[in-house]
């Protein structure tokens, strides 16, 4: 579930000078299957190699389906004669930002707001106004103070805003009494996200976790108000209407039926959920029982990390400058210039403050990082603040159990990077790669580094393989690394490093047994 700046999109006259190399020496698959593994690397390598330049790839495909659904600033569906029709508006939402500014630095407040109104134009909104309010805490009844809340309305008046929202997630009475003070609509930063997941999901996996999000979320906050929060009618007894003598109890309110029917649909979606997350565990165990390594992309949101995978295997998943441009997980294998295999999973991105209902949700797709060998994070280079980014994803490796799993720090657009900042970050992370997924700048040291810190196939064979049994010499290569191989008079002479299925079947062949 990842997404990744439009600078990550591999142009033909972008490619750096050892890219040809780097092409030759990985291969990329749809699944863990080595055949599988083989086919994908012909269509990828070869076939992909003989279409024409401008061919569209699915990822762009699927771009260009999302933005012809896209409403565009400044167009509108305005009449001019209203006489007989109803008069209609086809327009982005007006929105003006507000947030508490409780701890750390006016800048700290400044980026905050500023992702606030990224998310904001993600979700097809139109940014008109910002605010900010220094306080120790949120205040209990209306989130910012009563003076500026009436700031706010005041500005909500004179730009004809029809949403305002807010930089935290708010209780289910501070959006109720916001909302009274300044009469439109309030969305705080947890629906706003639930909101862009719920435009990008695609996959059956993917809505019915953001589903359950926004349920999850809805439940605390439903409101009624008249006939919603009249009483029913209790038993069905004959005579009077809709009950016996006295009604027989005074019933449930409509809100309370809304309740009932919102944890069912909850229930039925996590029994979906689990059947999903079934053939996923299937999928997982068999790359374990094989002892194929697993890499994980994860990091900030727009940090590149799509862009990265399509620069790595050639995987041509959706890229676009948008935060959470791409939810569900990519899966592909690959192998290293020395000849081990592996899978590289793109992931869902993360942001500060990640809503907790999100990372339950998806906590099925995220134990994709967990349970990975090696993390691949990727930075932002280009931000402002990156250090930040990290700490927030740090924080959401903590939440799902992940903190503990190898880490690589890659740096990300470094053609846009400040130099300043990346000289922090060097000297606070020596070992980080640089890269750059647009221009192909440093990836070959990124595939270097990231060979190095796989983790080594622990059984290591001596063979003298006969001509006879070829087979275990390809699942060798397809599975193994190998370290010498000769062909002599008597069989393959190979020396390597495999899974310990294999070794089993290889130590048969031993020298010291034939």
């Amino acid at each position: 579930m990842n997404t990744a700046d439009t600078r990550g999109i591999s142009e033909p006259g972008h490619e750096a000078a050892g890219e040809d190399v780097f092409r030759e020496a990985i291969t990329v698959g749809d699944g863990v299957d080595g055949d599988d593994a083989t086919r994908g690397a012909e269509a990828d390598g070869g076939d992909r190699r003989n279409e024409p330049r401008n061919a569209p790839d699915q990822g762009e495909m699927e771009l260009a389906e999302r933005h012809a659904l896209r409403r565009v600033q400044g167009l509108s569906t305005e009449l001019t004669d209203i006489t007989e029709v109803e008069y209609r508006s086809l327009r982005l939402e007006r929105v003006v930002l507000i947030g508490v500014w409780t701890s750390g630095t006016q800048t700290d407040a400044d980026n905050s707001l500023t992702e606030l109104a990224a998310l904001s134009e993600t979700a097809g909104a139109l940014v008109l106004e910002g605010l900010t309010q220094r306080r120790s805490k949120p205040d209990p009844a209306t989130y910012v103070g009563k003076g500026k809340a009436a700031e706010l309305r005041d500005i909500v008046e004179a730009t004809g805003a029809d949403t305002v929202i807010c930089d935290g997630e708010l209780t289910p009475g501070q959006l109720r009494q916001l909302e009274d003070v300044v009469k439109v609509k309030v969305v705080d930063r947890t629906a706003l996200i639930l909101d862009i997941f719920a435009q990008h999901a695609s996959s059956s996996e993917g809505k019915a976790q953001v589903e359950l999000a926004q349920l999850s979320y809805l439940l605390p906050r439903l409101r009624g108000w008249g006939d919603s929060l009249s009483r029913q009618a209790g038993g069905s007894g004959g005579g009077g209407a809709g009950g016996g003598v006295g009604l027989r109890g005074p019933g449930e309110t409509k809100i309370e039926t809304d309740r009932r029917r919102i944890n069912d649909k909850m229930a039925k979606l996590r029994r979906q959920l689990a059947h999903m997350r079934t053939a996923r565990d299937v999928k997982r165990d068999v790359r374990r029982t094989r002892e194929v390594p697993s890499v994980a992309i994860a990091g900030y949101t727009n940090a590149g990390k799509s862009s990265l995978l399509n620069r790595l295997t050639g995987a041509g998943v959706l890229v676009e400058n948008a935060l959470f441009a791409t939810l569900d997980p990519t899966v592909r294998q690959a192998r290293t210039p020395d000849g081990r295999g592996f899978t590289l999973s793109d992931t869902v991105g993360f942001v500060r403050h990640l809503p907790h209902q999100l990372v339950e949700a998806f906590r099925s797709t995220l134990e994709e990082v967990a349970d990975s060998d090696l993390i691949l994070h990727v930075i932002d280079g280009s931000h402002p603040d990156p250090e930040s980014q990290i700490r927030a994803v740090h924080e959401v490796f903590a939440d799902i159990e992940a903190a503990e799993v190898p880490e690589l720090i890659v740096v990300n657009k470094v053609d846009a990077a400040d130099p300043d900042v990346l000289k922090v970050l060097r000297t606070r992370y020596p070992n980080m790669v640089e890269v750059s997924a647009r221009t192909g700048e440093g990836v070959t040291e990124l595939v270097a580094a990231l060979a190095e810190a796989l983790p080594e196939l622990a059984h290591e064979v001596n063979a003298l393989v006969p001509y006879s049994r070829g087979d275990l010499i390809a699942k060798v290569h397809q599975e193994g690394r190998i370290i010498s191989e000769e062909h002599t008079g008597d069989g393959t002479a190979i020396h390597a490093f495999v899974p310990e299925l294999l070794a089993a079947k290889l130590n048969e062949y031993a020298p010291s047994r034939a």
